[in-house]
């Protein structure tokens, strides 16, 4: 995998960058729809592709091994040929999925024990199986296996937690180098800066990750409950070790205004359930504030939902009849709002992406952030 920065500033950490992968090129700053079991939900691959403008998409280790399972997914050629998305895809080590099964896990040096949270059955991801199982995925940038800890956690918690996520990242990383990938083209793996909101902890973390020498690198275990303010502080201090000729992968991470604060603070890539999750329960997002369709206020509207809007939908639709279409629990009301809010996100970087080159990122962003959180 090939990194190249493209253009820097001198009042901001923001870059624009171009990550060249086997399955095609990504123009940074980027954000990836998430597909978690190998489907953006809502959404065909063709509006991915040709209305959204998606470069690169996630699948997830935890929910791909389990369902279709590995069988499946090797005898198919792997999740590209499996799904018929022929550009990059990106796997989450399935670590925070894990996470969020508190009381179906055991952590223990030998990896992660848990429950399926579809039968219930026993399994155990070890850093080494984690590696094996995202390469018969075949995805283009593998994650490593790591604990995400609450976002409150206690100091001699995280600190625990920290040490375990290093000697997982260490099996890992050695495995990573003595396996290839089945199908022929090149995956990088990227290991994942932990440390809960405590600084001397991401510090150390960011350390031991740089020193790896990475074709990229990750920054994880924020946003899950801390304060925003401390989540900007972790990037910083993070940022400020991780390499600047790599890219840097914020997971999880977020709402239009969390996505632009990151880039400010030297972020390439960002993913986040939000946009498609959201939209499902009807919040839009665009470039003048959010709208909740179900709203009253929008059952006479005929305009359009975004009449300069970088989507298809934003022209054909009005708010009048997407609201109609979220009250009378219609199908395509998620699709409409998941095609919407994924071009909206793309639409976003994608400007992040003009403005950094321009040389105006840091005055456009200060006046996109004023206006971005407000409810219309």
């Amino acid at each position: 995998m090939d990194y190249k920065v493209e253009a820097t500033l001198d009042d901001s950490n923001a870059r624009a960058g171009l990550i060249t992968t086997d399955h095609g090129q990504i123009e940074t700053p980027i954000f990836m729809p998430v597909g978690t079991v190998g489907s953006v939900k809502a959404v065909h691959f063709h509006e991915l592709r040709d209305d959204i403008g998606a470069q690169i998409i996630l699948g997830n280790t935890y929910h791909l091994y389990l369902r279709p399972g590995t069988d499946i997914l090797y005898r198919a050629g792997g999740l590209h040929k499996f799904n018929g998305w022929d550009r990059p895809i990106l796997t989450d080590s399935g670590g925070f999925q894990v996470f969020s099964l508190a009381e179906n896990r055991k952590l223990t040096d030998e990896g992660a024990h848990f429950r399926s949270h579809i039968d219930g059955s026993k399994h155990l991801f070890t850093p080494e199986k984690v590696v094996d199982i995202q390469r018969i995925i075949g995805s283009d940038i593998m994650m490593a296996l790591d604990e995400c800890p609450p976002g409150e956690s206690e100091y001699s918690y995280a600190k625990r937690s920290l040490e375990l996520t290093t000697r997982w990242l260490r099996r890992g990383w050695e495995h990573y180098n003595a396996t290839e990938c089945p199908y022929g083209h090149h995956q990088a793996y990227f290991p994942i800066v932990q440390g809960c909101k405590y600084p001397d902890l991401r510090r150390e973390a960011a350390k031991m990750v740089a020193d790896l020498g990475a074709e990229g690198n990750a920054i994880g275990g924020l946003a899950v409950g801390e304060p925003t303010e401390t989540m900007y502080e972790m990037i910083e201090i993070v940022n400020e070790i991780l390499p600047a000729d790599r890219p840097r992968y914020l997971m999880g991470v977020g709402t239009p205004v969390n996505i632009l604060e990151a880039i400010d603070r030297g972020v390439d890539m960002m993913d986040c359930v939000m946009p498609t999750r959201n939209g499902r329960n009807g919040m839009l997002f665009t470039r003048r504030g959010t709208m909740n369709m179900r709203n009253r206020k929008w059952a006479d509207d005929f305009s359009p939902l975004q009449e300069d809007g970088p989507s298809m939908v934003d022209r054909i639709y009005s708010k009048a009849y997407v609201r109609h279409l979220f009250v009378a629990n219609e199908i395509l009301a998620l699709q409409i709002a998941s095609i919407h809010n994924l071009a909206f996100y793309l639409w976003l970087v994608k400007e992040a992406r003009r403005h950094i080159i321009d040389g105006d990122f840091k005055r456009w962003k200060t006046e996109m952030v004023e206006v971005l959180d407000r409810r219309l």
